[in-house]
């Protein structure tokens, strides 16, 4: 007879790093890179080994692991939040509504990667356990949401067949929107750039010139190549976008050492130099096929090179180097016309309250119908001249 058990774990370092890759990342077995970072062992405590996450955020560690006859096979990143920030699904309205009503939305629980709208698998199984290890997280989550009056649980930015399981499960799914960039066998970026039409492959030579005329040089670094002064170069960067978006940054100046330390082979800089000075820089991720932007910021205004480092860099780079696929970070209608395009993202709710939940379904049923009908509605404005998306479609 077979034992299923569900631990809760306080801190990551609580489970062993090689038990939550096999289980986060199994590629990797391969000699490869993992398909993200950001579920790894190593990024997460790095979150929390630089109090990013713990302590007074609100975003408190309740991560699980689900074992089998002793032997772990799925885990999952769970975290209780005393707000919505730093999500990038937003509940807030939903929040108001529960406070109106009498209740407490706050704590709920989440199913996530801290400060990162990237998608990739939340359910983290071993393979072959895929059925028992989802069902096991989902089920413990919602008894510790239930056993403790929480209002709810929430799964952001899962994979789509994530998202038809969590349904298949009693979840609510949610749909939003994000614009990436696919390979479509261009070659190069100049072979991207001969997809669009004449008027938009003209803009963006001109704001590629004017960005790489600012008296500089543009690089690009990763691994032992990002030296100290390229890391406080991104912090400085990073707390002045951070303070002008957020308020007040997420990441702390510790999670800038931890990853030089130990994620500098998941990261890639493009950094615009003058007279050898950082002033500007985009920090990516750098999956298996997937390149993803994180964080742009620049120590002065330089016309188009938030453009050139945060879309143009990262697409030369994923051409240069057999990826397939840029994500720039969440929202942006501006991306379409550089030749990102929108993509549905996915995400998964459990409400305690049956007229609270009524409320919420109804709402997710029309919202997703409007999420689908601007997808269409943007792909169809976008960049690419008529035969070369009738192609690529």
């Amino acid at each position: 007879m077979t034992t299923l058990e569900v631990s809760v774990h306080e801190r990551i370092a609580e489970i062993a790093p090689e038990v939550w890759d096999a289980c986060a990342c199994p590629e990797v077995a391969d000699g490869g890179r993992p398909r993200d970072p950001f579920t790894t062992h190593r990024f997460l405590q790095a979150l929390e080994d630089s109090r990013s996450v713990g302590g007074r955020s609100g975003w408190q560690p309740r991560h699980l692991s689900v074992q089998l006859d002793g032997a772990t096979i799925a885990v999952a990143p769970l975290y209780a939040k005393s707000h919505s920030q730093g999500e990038y699904i937003f509940d807030w309205s939903w929040a108001n509504a529960w406070e109106r009503a009498g209740g407490s939305y706050y704590p709920k629980l989440q199913i996530a990667v801290p400060f990162t709208p990237v998608t990739g698998r939340r359910f983290l199984c071993r393979p072959g356990h895929e059925m028992a290890g989802r069902s096991a997280i989902l089920q413990a989550a919602v008894k510790i949401a239930a056993d403790n009056e929480l209002s709810s649980v929430h799964v952001t930015f899962c994979t789509g067949e994530e998202a038809e399981a969590g349904e298949a499960m009693g979840l609510l799914p949610r749909a939003s929107q994000q614009y990436h960039w696919e390979d479509k066998g261009y070659g190069s970026f100049d072979g991207f750039l001969e997809a669009l039409s004449s008027r938009k492959r003209k803009t963006i030579r001109k704001e590629r010139a004017e960005a790489q005329g600012f008296g500089g040089e543009i690089v690009a670094l990763t691994g032992a190549g990002i030296e100290p002064r390229h890391w406080d170069a991104m912090w400085r960067f990073y707390q002045d976008t951070g303070a002008r978006k957020w308020g007040s940054p997420y990441l702390t100046r510790a999670f800038f050492d931890l990853a030089a330390e130990r994620l500098a082979d998941d990261c890639l800089l493009f950094l615009a130099l003058r007279n050898g000075r950082p002033v500007a820089g985009a920090w990516n991720f750098w999956g298996r096929d997937t390149l993803f932007g994180r964080y742009w910021g620049a120590t002065e205004h330089i016309p188009m090179m938030h453009f050139e480092l945060c879309y143009y860099q990262a697409i030369d780079w994923a051409l240069a180097h057999g990826l397939t696929r840029v994500e720039a970070g969440a929202q942006g209608e501006h991306k379409i016309a550089r030749g990102y395009r929108p993509v549905m993202c996915h995400s998964l709710h459990w409400i305690g309250d049956e007229r609270f939940r009524a409320a919420i379904a109804d709402f997710l049923d029309r919202e997703r119908e409007a999420v689908g009908e601007e997808i269409e509605v943007l792909t169809a404005l976008g960049p690419f001249r008529r035969e070369a998306h009738i192609e690529q479609d």
